[in-house]
């Protein structure tokens, strides 16, 4: 039993750091005391663009910062393209470090321009002037590799093909085209592997872990069918994701980290429910090795899940809106609340049973 509490306890520790990690971008404190007002984690490519918006001037000044950056080999840009979607016909500013360690030139005529390096984060700064009238800018950030003091093509695969937007300075928000049938396409993909690995299947642990006071055998079938409808739910939503990743929806996006552990989870998933389907009698030896791999893995699954959930959260912004991250929180918080107040209550009835047994064994 205390294991089965700790593994709760660890799922819930491990849920609150996967969500304290994902750190917004306004947490960040540039050196020298600059500030901007606005600030957004853009979805590919561990960027974030931070900027202010002068109105009376038609000006902004904007700070692109890439994490994690192998300073010595790679290159960053931030580009605007005044006529249309996409790379061609952008107007594009280039970081890098070059072989004396200084930084090179930036290629974009405009006012303010610098760029440091502060440990593994490469910053560019600039100040552009902006059309009369105009607050909306199609955008792209970029990164590739750097042989001598000359910029390489980039990638072009994975996260560097989907790393292009729309960005509306005055609201301060990315603007999505929700007729894009990739976009409604994302929206399906995330809402049926949220509730299906991120919702149901946390349900169906609960319902093992404390519903076996029902009558009968009705805790069983519960959590095999929330368990089994979270799986086929999933795997609907983790098609549709690798149908994105490899382009059949649409232009093709990337999957990074995110992609990886969502095919890991549908291989758990598939491996707990053929493993459940053969598990062993309850008076055979071998159950309690069955009970600890089978719970094990549940709990490390639904870890897994949690934690994805919110990388996509992060990896998209889910459409710019924020309520659905909220619901989800509220859903998981509230999951996370019933679990360790029927916790405390299952420890407090086993305490209470075994003080009456021992009181009637010293009479």
């Amino acid at each position: 039993m205390a294991s089965k509490s700790f593994s709760f306890a660890f799922l819930l520790l491990f849920f609150l750091c996967t969500f304290a990690a994902a750190e917004p971008c306004d947490n960040h404190r540039f050196r020298g005391g600059k500030t901007f007002a606005s600030c957004i984690d853009l979805p590919s490519l561990n960027c974030s663009l931070h900027w202010n918006f002068h109105s009376l001037t038609q000006t902004v000044d904007v700070a692109l910062r890439r994490n994690r950056v192998d300073q010595k080999t790679r290159w960053m840009s931030w580009a605007i393209n005044p006529h249309s979607k996409g790379m061609v016909g952008s107007q594009a500013l280039v970081a890098f470090q070059k072989d004396d360690g200084t930084m090179g030139d930036l290629s974009f005529p405009v006012n303010g321009v610098s760029s440091i390096l502060e440990g593994n984060e490469m910053i560019m700064f600039a100040t552009l002037a902006l059309p009369a009238n105009t607050t909306t800018v199609n955008h792209l950030w970029q990164e590739g590799p750097l042989v001598g003091n000359v910029p390489r093509m980039h990638p072009l695969s994975g996260p560097n093909m989907g790393s292009m937007g729309t960005l509306d300075f005055l609201a301060g928000k990315l603007v999505v085209d929700k007729t894009s049938s990739r976009n409604q396409w994302k929206i399906v993909h995330g809402i049926l592997c949220t509730l299906g690995m991120g919702f149901l299947m946390p349900v169906g642990a609960l319902i093992a872990r404390h519903g076996k006071q029902w009558p009968g055998t009705a805790w069983f079938r519960a959590h095999v069918f929330s368990q089994c409808s979270a799986y086929l739910i999933g795997l609907a939503g983790g098609i549709i994701g690798v149908l994105l990743w490899l382009g059949a929806l649409g232009a093709r996006i990337g999957g990074g980290i995110h992609q990886y552990i969502g095919i890991t989870l549908l291989g758990l998933g598939a491996i707990q429910g053929i493993v459940g389907s053969c598990r062993p009698h309850k008076e055979d030896k071998k159950r309690v090795y069955f009970n600890i791999f089978h719970c094990s893995l549940g709990y490390g699954t639904i870890g897994l899940s949690i934690a994805n959930v919110f990388l996509g959260f992060h990896m998209v912004h889910l459409m710019i809106k924020i309520w659905p991250q909220v619901t989800y929180i509220a859903a998981i918080s509230l999951l996370g609340t019933i679990t360790l107040i029927l916790e405390g209550v299952g420890c407090w009835r086993r305490t209470t049973v075994r003080r009456e047994i021992a009181a009637k064994e010293t009479l």
